[in-house]
């Protein structure tokens, strides 16, 4: 299953494999996957936001500064937003959770 972890609108961990298919099959991972790699390269190298962005076996995590534009904030929140319409697809799949931070 992929976890997708959202602490507030400023920090998002994406981590776990979704086990729909077969390794390379898989649509459920590579819909994350992409939707993960435009937010991070969207925050990063579009509005060139210095962001935090980890990439490791099976997890990815993004976190703004706290002076993060709106923009870089949209583009999590779309991630969310993306991330939930996934889920209702393949439920048994993602994991959305919330942590309430003071942001």
């Amino acid at each position: 299953m992929i976890r997708a972890v959202f602490s507030g609108s400023r920090t998002v961990k994406v981590v776990g494999h979704a086990g729909f298919a077969d390794l390379g099959e898989d649509i459920v991972c590579a819909s994350v996957s992409s939707a993960v790699q435009l937010c991070a390269n969207g925050i990063t190298e579009v509005l060139c936001e210095n962001a935090q962005v980890s990439v490791c076996e099976n997890e990815v995590s993004i976190t703004l500064s706290k002076n993060s534009s709106t923009a870089a904030v949209a583009f999590i929140e779309a991630l969310r937003l993306h991330l939930t319409i996934l889920r209702e697809q393949f439920p048994e799949n993602i994991e959305i959770m919330e942590e309430k931070v003071n942001d």
